[in-house]
């Protein structure tokens, strides 16, 4: 009688062990896209955008040497890349954020700046039908003989 007492006490504390430990981690399609895709855009556009306020990240940029011109200005993106390598580790596991941040994002990001960048480093002439100020106040000085501040 004691074996069976014993027995079926081993079997509920086996039971509410299992029942008690945290679940593992059930990955859930489409869940890590839907987390991890803002946080990565927030810091890429925190390299666009502390690049372009950058004199030395815009020597690099105009350069196409995107892996410098993120490195002079990394640090200022802290905040956004460890809420992503946080975020991630809580999805995959411990350390893997990290290890995402310097693979796969890092081996991107280059890209990312690029296409991002690029088109506002382009040189663009543009028309306009107003003449240029320096031209505009000669013309009034010129025509009245005195400036328009005079009046």
């Amino acid at each position: 009688m004691k074996a069976v007492l014993l027995c079926g006490l081993a079997v509920a504390l086996t039971t509410s062990a299992v029942e008690a430990r945290p679940a593992a981690r059930q990955h859930v399609p489409g869940t890590a896209l839907t987390v991890l895709a803002p946080l990565e855009e927030a810091a890429t556009a925190c390299f666009a955008e502390t690049v372009l306020s950058n004199p030395k990240a815009m020597r690099f940029a105009r350069e196409a040497r995107w892996f410098e011109a993120a490195g002079v200005i990394g640090f200022l993106c802290r905040p956004e890349v460890q809420r992503m390598a946080v975020a991630h580790d809580q999805i995959y596991g411990r350390g893997t954020g990290e290890r995402f941040f310097k693979g796969a994002y890092a081996r991107h990001l280059d890209k990312q700046l690029a296409a991002r960048l690029q088109p506002m480093l382009e040189t663009k002439s543009v028309a306009s039908a107003e003449p240029p100020a320096e031209k505009a106040v000669l013309t009034d000085v010129t025509e009245t003989g005195s400036t328009s501040d005079e009046h």
